[in-house]
């Protein structure tokens, strides 16, 4: 996969989640979000012992609340797609500070928020105790597609590379004294859209040959075969099953 690649919501520490393989932790993930989706709706208590449960989770990765929260932000388009159907959806509609809602559209909204809230959170503590290298082995001992991990891998490797590309062209018209003020200079924009994609794509021809050439078949070599023990797959379990728990009770109450 590569040298090691840190991101921004990558935050360093040494805690006992940190320390946690990256496909226990994946694998983590995705049931706690399996298991807050199949939540009903109407069990409104439950999503706050998810809360609490991402909480402590957060705690025990030291990380601090107001990194979790800023982070949070990406869901803002949902929020807003939330925020509208109370007013567009059919149905029996209640009357709130002299606007008339609709109720299926309220209990959607609250459906959409509570459930989207917490698997970006579960997702951004994810990342922000796993490196991109660690996430992309722990994928690849998950069994994930090959095709599929080669692709983020590539993204994640060479996203920077077409950035600071991007940034050279933006200081060449700088330097001839372009400045975009308008929509007239939106033509010179999409040119140099077109020469960026032009200059990725040569470039991924270049680096394909290259792999080519050093023997590359079509497949990645597992470089890590770490395996995790099962205390490590039992630490991991502990948050998907206690929401297990509060969403089995969300059912039956």
């Amino acid at each position: 996969m590569g040298a090691g690649h840190a991101h921004k919501l990558y935050r360093h520490g040494h805690s006992p989640v940190h320390a946690l393989p990256a496909h226990c932790k994946i694998a983590a993930v995705f049931c706690f979000v399996l298991v807050v989706v199949s939540t009903p709706r109407e069990a409104v208590w439950a999503f706050g012992l998810y809360a609490l449960l991402i909480a402590a989770a957060a705690g025990a990765a030291r990380v601090p609340a107001g990194f979790l929260l800023k982070r949070l932000l990406i869901e803002v388009p949902f929020v807003a797609f939330a925020v509208l159907m109370p007013f567009v959806a059919e149905g029996p509609r209640v009357h709130v500070a002299g606007l008339g809602l609709s109720v299926s559209g309220l209990w959607g909204a609250w459906n959409i928020l509570a459930k989207g809230t917490l698997g970006v959170a579960a997702s951004v503590l994810l990342a922000s105790t796993t490196e991109l290298r660690e996430l992309l082995l722990g994928l690849q001992r998950l069994r994930m597609p090959p095709l599929l991990v080669q692709i983020a891998s590539f993204m994640i490797r060479y996203g920077d590379v077409i950035t600071d590309e991007m940034r050279r062209m933006r200081i060449a018209r700088l330097s001839r004294g372009f400045e975009a003020r308008g929509v007239r200079h939106w033509g010179v924009l999409a040119k140099s859209a077109g020469a960026l994609f032009i200059r990725s794509y040569e470039r991924g021809e270049r680096v394909h040959l290259a792999m080519v050439s050093r023997g590359y078949t079509g497949t990645m070599p597992v470089i890590d075969a770490t395996t995790a023990t099962r205390t490590q797959w039992t630490r991991a379990a502990v948050l998907p099953l206690a929401a297990l728990a509060v969403c089995l009770l969300g059912w039956t109450l």
